[in-house]
């Protein structure tokens, strides 16, 4: 299997995963879950906002859920947050769209990840590129990105 820098990062930081692939063409987080047959819960899909102050943030929630604008607002200290445009992505990033993961970015951002990752022994992220996910242990991905839990998503 290829490595992605994603896969790289971790290794080098000495933290476990277990690398997976399937059909690159599966970009909806539902899809990708069902690919690597894994329920949508431990699933997760990087979203990156902006507030009006053009600061930036990400935020990881489970693929079928929906991003709550105000939570993620609260979660950043802003007073109003809004998701950035896909054309953006790629120049901010670095990531295309359906291949974006917390780790890695061109340039760090905070980082907040869906309080219901907790949940899990080990959840999936992208691996940084499209049809490459990662599986690994929700409080080492925390501590690497210096990340917080947060309750993110609408209810």
């Amino acid at each position: 299997m290829e490595k992605t820098n994603v896969m790289r990062l971790l290794d080098v930081a000495g933290i476990t995963y277990e690398p997976h692939e399937y059909d690159p063409e599966a970009t909806d987080g539902v899809k990708v879950a069902e690919l690597l047959k894994e329920d949508c819960d431990c699933v997760f899909k990087t979203l990156i906002c902006v507030n009006p102050k053009r600061e930036y943030f990400v935020f990881d929630i489970p693929v079928h859920k929906e991003l709550d604008l105000k939570k993620a607002a609260k979660a950043s200290h802003s007073k109003s947050i809004e998701l950035i445009h896909q054309k953006e992505l790629l120049p901010l990033t670095g990531y295309v769209h359906g291949g974006c993961s917390p780790i890695g970015l061109k340039k760090p951002f905070p980082v907040y990840i869906d309080e219901t990752a907790q949940l899990f022994d080990r959840i999936f992220i992208s691996a940084g590129k499209r049809g490459f996910q990662v599986e690994m242990n929700p409080f080492d991905l925390i501590n690497y990105v210096k990340g917080e839990f947060f309750d993110l998503t609408k209810d």
